[in-house]
C-alpha cells in the first residue's frame, strides 16, 4: 500500500495537448512515483513504483506513440546503477504485461484459489511471497496497443503492430529507460511469456546490435518458431503433430484416459516414452505419407490412440494426426466437456457436445476477471495513476492487425536472433520454463527448437530448463509458483556469478 503522497500525477487529459482546429498531440509527462511496503517471506520490503508513459518519437521530435510501464525499484543503500534490472512483458502479441506482473513477478499478486481456479468475486491483491524484487528491480512493459500504450494516430498503428515494429519500439524503450534512469551499468535481464518469448529472443538480438548485452533471459511457455506449432499449414509439415503428442499424452494421463499400464506410470516416465516414439517412429512413419503400408498405418493408429486416450477409429479418421482443438473436444466428449488449450487440466461444459471444437477455452476464461478487476483498482487507487483510457489486457484489435513480417518460408521464428545474442555475448544465460499441460506452446516443441539453435557445447551449457506439472500460465497455482520462484532465484544467481 502507498506510504507517501504521490510525487506526480498522470491523467488522461495531461498526456495530450489539444489546440483549436488541430488533432490532439501526445505529450511527454512526468510519471507517477509512489512509495510502498510489502511483507515477503516474513520480511518487510520497501520499494518505489514508477508508473507512466515513455514516448517514442520520430526524426522531427514528434511523439508517435507512448509505451506504458510500471517500474519497481527496491529501496536499498548503495548505487542503483549496479543492481540487477529485469524488463518483463507478455505475448499475444496483443497482450499486456498484467499476467506476469500480478501473477508471479511483482510484489503484489492476484489471489486465486490454490489450484489456480477463480475465487468468488470480489477479487483482491495480496503481498507476493514469490516476487522477484529482492533479487532484481523489475520494469513491466506494455507494447503499443496493449495496456494504456497507444499510437498517436490510427494510421501509425501499422508501424507498431508488426514483429519488426514491435522489436524496434521495445529496443527504443529499453535504451530510453536506461538513459533516463541511469541504469546503463546494471546487470540486465529479459523475461517474456508465450509470444513474449519470441519477442524476447528478437529483442535480445536487436539489443546486442545496439551494444546492450544481457546477463540472462527467462523464457516462460516458449515459442521461437511457428513452424513447430502450425497444424493447419501445408500438407507435409508433420513436425507439429509429433511435437504435440507428449502434451496430449500428459493431458490424457491427467484426466485418467490412458490404458491401465500407462496410467500407472509416473508422468515423467510416461513422457520419456512418448517423446522417444513421437520424434522417432511416429515422425518417420508420417513422412512416408501415402506410401505408408496398411500394417504400418495400423501400428501408428494403435500407438497414437494408446498415448492420447482417443478411439482408434477417431485417430484413423484424423489421418493419424489429431489436431489440437479436436483433441481438446474429443478427449472428454463422453462427459460433454472440453479440455483447456492454455492449461489442459481445466475443462469446461459446451452447449453442444457434438461439435468438433470447444466453444471457449476454460483455462483462459477463469483468470481474466480477477486479473482485470484487481489491476484496474490497483493502478488507480494504490498507485494514483488517473486515466479514463481502457486498459487492454488482451487486444483483439492488435491481434487482428498484426503483421508477422520477417517470416521465413511463411513462418515467423526468432531462434536465429537468440543465437546471434549467444554468439556475440558468450556470457548470456537462458532459463526455459515450461508446463506439461500447455497445449498452446507444447514443451516438446520448445525443446526441439532450443536443440536446433546451432550452438557449440559451451554455449548450450548456458541454457537451463525447468519443467512444471502446469499449463501455459505455470504460476497460477501455489505449488508451481513457489517452484518457479525458486528456479528463477537459482538462475539469477548463476547468471550473476553468485
Amino acid at each position: 500500500m502507498p506510504d507517501d503522497e504521490q510525487q506526480a500525477s498522470a491523467t488522461h487529459a495531461s498526456d495530450t495537448d489539444t489546440r483549436a482546429g488541430e488533432p490532439p498531440k501526445l505529450r511527454d509527462v512526468p510519471p507517477v512515483v509512489t512509495a510502498h511496503t510489502a511483507t515477503v517471506g516474513g520480511q518487510q520490503l520497501s520499494y518505489q513504483v514508477t508508473t507512466g508513459l515513455l514516448p517514442l518519437k520520430n526524426a522531427q521530435d514528434e511523439i508517435e506513440a507512448q509505451i506504458f510501464y510500471m517500474a519497481y525499484t527496491l529501496d536499498r543503500p548503495g548505487d542503483d546503477s549496479v543492481r540487477p534490472l529485469t524488463f518483463a512483458f507478455n505475448g499475444g502479441p496483443g497482450s499486456a504485461s498484467i499476467w506476469l506482473h500480478l501473477g508471479a513477478l511483482g510484489p503484489r499478486r492476484v489471489q486465486l484459489n490454490d489450484d489456480g481456479t477463480m475465487p468468488p468475486p470480489p477479487f483482491r491483491l495480496v503481498d507476493n511471497d514469490e516476487t522477484w524484487l529482492p533479487q532484481t528491480d523489475i520494469v513491466f512493459i506494455d507494447p503499443v496497443g496493449t495496456g494504456f500504450s497507444r499510437a498517436a494516430k490510427p494510421e501509425l498503428e501499422e508501424k507498431y503492430y508488426s514483429y519488426t515494429g514491435d522489436i524496434e519500439s521495445l529496443a527504443t524503450f529499453v535504451r530510453l529507460y536506461l538513459t533516463r534512469n541511469g541504469r546503463w551499468t546494471s546487470p540486465l535481464f529479459l523475461a517474456g511469456e508465450s509470444y513474449g518469448t519470441l519477442r524476447a529472443a528478437g529483442l535480445a538480438g536487436r539489443l546486442i546490435e545496439m551494444g546492450i548485452a544481457l546477463n540472462g533471459i527467462v523464457l516462460v511457455s516458449t515459442v521461437l518458431s511457428y513452424l513447430t506449432l502450425d497444424m493447419h499449414g501445408p500438407r507435409g509439415n508433420d513436425l507439429p503433430f509429433c511435437l504435440f503428442l507428449p502434451s496430449f499424452a500428459a493431458t490424457a494421463w491427467y484426466h485418467k484416459r490412458l490404458p491401465a499400464d500407462l496410467q500407472a506410470l509416473q508422468l515423467t516416465t510416461l513422457l520419456a516414452q512418448v517423446e522417444e516414439w513421437a520424434t522417432g517412429t511416429y515422425l518417420l512413419k508420417l513422412v512416408k505419407g501415402d506410401a505408408l503400408s496398411d500394417a504400418e498405418r495400423q501400428e501408428v493408429i494403435q500407438t497414437v490412440a494408446r498415448y492420447t486416450g482417443l478411439d482408434e477409429r477417431y485417430v484413423d479418421q484424423s489421418e493419424l494426426r489429431p489436431q489440437i482443438s479436436r483433441f481438446c473436444k474429443e478427449l472428454l466428449r463422453a462427459e460433454k466437456r472440453a479440455a483447456g488449450r492454455l492449461d489442459s487440466r481445466f475443462s469446461g461444459v459446451d452447449l453442444e457436445a457434438a461439435s468438433d471444437s470447444p466453444e471457449f477455452d476454460p483455462s483462459l476464461i477463469g483468470p481474466t476477471p480477477p486479473f482485470t478487476a484487481t489491476f484496474n483498482d490497483y493502478v488507480r487507487r494504490e498507485l494514483g495513476y488517473k486515466t479514463d483510457v481502457e486498459y487492454e489486457t488482451l487486444s483483439t484489435r492488435v491481434n487482428e492487425k498484426w503483421k508477422f513480417d520477417s517470416a521465413r518460408n511463411g513462418y515467423l521464428e526468432t531462434s536465429a536472433e537468440l543465437r546471434k545474442a549467444f554468439m556475440r555475448n558468450p556470457h548470456l544465460r537462458v532459463l526455459v520454463a515450461y508446463g506439461y499441460y500447455d497445449l498452446a506452446t507444447p514443451y516438446w516443441a520448445t525443446i526441439y527448437t532450443m536443440n536446433h539453435l546451432g550452438l557449440e557445447p559451451a554455449l548450450r551449457a548456458n541454457i537451463d530448463y525447468a519443467a512444471y506439472e502446469a499449463g501455459h500460465m505455470l504460476y497460477i497455482d501455489s505449488g508451481n509458483r513457489r517452484k518457479f520462484h525458486a528456479d528463477v532465484v537459482a538462475f539469477l544467481g548463476k547468471a550473476l556469478g553468485r
